[in-house]
């Protein structure tokens, strides 16, 4: 009855703008007055439970996706042949995993999520400028990771009765949605809700649970694909429709693709390798990300280039290989493989969009989000308020400008990568990164170096952004600026920021040595109440001398 009572008390006090205020906590790295929470402090000692092994299963569930699956369709589709594709997909993800690993130990040795860290290099309130801009691709790209997941959601269902496969449509076509998409939808939505609130240092099982399920279902369909077919289909004698120097734009432009896809992941890494045990144990990062990218892009097509054999056509997406699969057998196989195939996707979205989003949230309103808030807001906005169905089938222009978003988040990787292994020297006053008048809060909380930085390295990309809203309009020759963009952003980037840093320096930022806010297991918050109590005890012996 008790329970009973305080769960009505709770609700009651939700009932005014003011009970939704999250109590203010007092914070040994935030000065008075300045809002935080546990969320956006350093990570706890308790929380910092994942290991390499923790790191390299958060790896193969974030990677193995449709999307990663269907990477050489999307070159082969332009022109280019496996070989272009197998060299795109080895080498963007191999150069990829260098920033990547290099911002990842950032967090595993700050233990502070990236909205934190961004204050360091780009100054305390222009480093809102990189947290919202991710903040509005995380959602929306939240919503179109969510629909991509009705594929194996429907497997799901008509396995169990199949006759959901043939459903009615009660939807008009106005609409942009089937009645049978539109329950699978729902019910994947459902599904994914609790496993979201799932705080980020537990999420370790869950990845492992993805990373056993995913590797049983792609070895599976791999091995009985090419079983069945008796090798590995004709794909590989396949010859490019393109030659010369257009041959040589659309590899750079697929070598430019297969690297920022994964842009938003390698700038919100630090959100996740805060929670490590060990910092160096985040270098192995650098291995494994190649690895698992080659992996399951090279299985793709190969499974790919087999189906033609048994079904006339090249199906490159798994849910339609899967969607051929009949009789109790092939039902219980599409149950299976359709569960794997969900939960990579829910991965996904859990990795790429809700916790970077949701830590975007706590950094901008700490005094109303914390993570399971901006958790819940994002799954709800994201997945209903801009109903991605609706962008996938009629806004062609929308999904290709959030696309190109991408080219803001190159530099940011670049700036905050060179600011501090180069400028910084891996070197930085963790407690100061929350003080807004501190050592980072740089002129008016802007550091003019990373915003120079950063328009020499949008200023001639942003003709391909333009054009990818409008690609009635001519660019000229910058279209060809736009075929390697994240080269082009995170060198130019890196460069001018450390030259100006180095040139320019902020005498304040540089310090000899690291604080991290914690010694030996013991926190700030016990490292601030020893000294206060050090400094009674010496006030009180003086004070005690005078009178002698």
């Amino acid at each position: 009855m008790s329970q009973l009572a305080a769960m009505k008390k709770r609700l009651s006090g939700k009932a005014s703008l003011s009970g939704w205020i999250l109590p203010k906590m007092e914070s040994s790295w935030a000065p008075p007055g300045v809002r935080t929470n546990i969320d956006m402090d350093p990570t706890p000692l308790s929380r910092r439970t994942w290991t390499y092994w923790t790191n390299l299963g958060y790896w193969i569930s974030d990677v193995i996706s449709i999307q990663s699956w269907t990477t050489g369709s999307t070159i082969l589709a332009v022109g280019l042949t496996w070989k272009e594709a197998v060299f795109s997909i080895i080498v963007g993800s191999t150069i990829m995993a260098i920033p990547m690993t290099l911002n990842g130990y950032t967090g595993a040795k700050c233990h502070v999520p990236f909205p934190v860290l961004a204050r360091a290099s780009f100054g305390y309130q222009f480093a809102k400028f990189p947290v919202i801009l991710r903040l509005i691709t995380a959602m929306f790209w939240h919503g179109i990771t969510n629909y991509l997941a009705v594929g194996p959601m429907t497997q799901v269902i008509r396995a169990i009765w199949p006759s959901f496969r043939t459903m009615i449509n009660h939807l008009p076509a106005s609409a942009g949605v089937t009645s049978q998409a539109l329950i699978a939808y729902s019910v994947l939505w459902m599904i994914q809700f609790p496993l979201l609130l799932i705080p980020v240092h537990k999420m370790k099982w869950l990845f492992m649970t993805k990373t056993i399920m995913m590797t049983m279902t792609v070895v599976g369909m791999l091995i009985w694909i090419c079983v069945k077919v008796k090798g590995s289909g004709d794909v590989w004698n396949q010859r490019a429709e393109v030659s010369g120097s257009q041959k040589a734009w659309l590899t750079m432009w697929a070598l430019n693709s297969c690297t920022a896809s994964w842009s938003t992941v390698g700038v919100n890494i630090p959100d996740f390798t805060r929670y490590m045990n060990k910092p160096r144990d985040i270098l192995y990062q650098g291995l494994w990300f190649p690895l698992v990218c080659s992996w399951i892009a090279i299985i793709g097509i190969v499974v790919t280039s087999a189906s033609k054999t048994i079904y006339g056509e090249y199906l490159w997406s798994p849910v339609s290989i899967i969607d051929m699969w009949d009789g109790p057998g092939g039902r219980a196989a599409a149950f299976f493989c359709g569960v794997s195939w969900l939960l990579a996707q829910m991965c996904v979205n859990i990795s790429a969009t809700v916790v970077s989003g949701a830590n975007d949230m706590v950094n901008l309103w700490p005094k109303w989000i914390n993570i399971k808030r901006g958790t819940i807001f994002i799954t709800v906005v994201g997945s209903w308020a801009i109903v991605p169905w609706k962008i996938l089938t009629s806004a062609s222009s929308l999904l290709n400008s959030m696309s190109s978003l991408g080219i803001f988040l190159a530099p940011c990787m670049g700036i905050l990568c060179s600011d501090f292994f180069l400028v910084k020297r891996q070197m930085l006053d963790v407690p100061a990164l929350y003080d807004p008048q501190g050592r980072y809060a740089h002129s008016y909380g802007t550091n003019s170096r990373a915003i120079v930085a950063l328009v020499a390295a949008l200023g001639p990309t942003l003709p391909g952004l333009i054009h990818a809203v409008n690609p009635k309009i001519d660019i000229g020759g910058a279209e060809y600026v736009a075929d390697f963009k994240w080269y082009y952003g995170i060198v130019i980037s890196s460069v001018v920021y450390s030259a100006l840093s180095l040139m320019l320096p902020v005498e304040e930022t540089l310090i000899p040595y690291m604080v991290t806010g914690v010694i030996e297991g013991i926190d700030a918050g016990e490292i601030a109440s020893l000294e206060k109590s050090a400094k009674e005890k010496e006030l009180a012996v003086i004070t005690a001398r005078s009178q002698d």
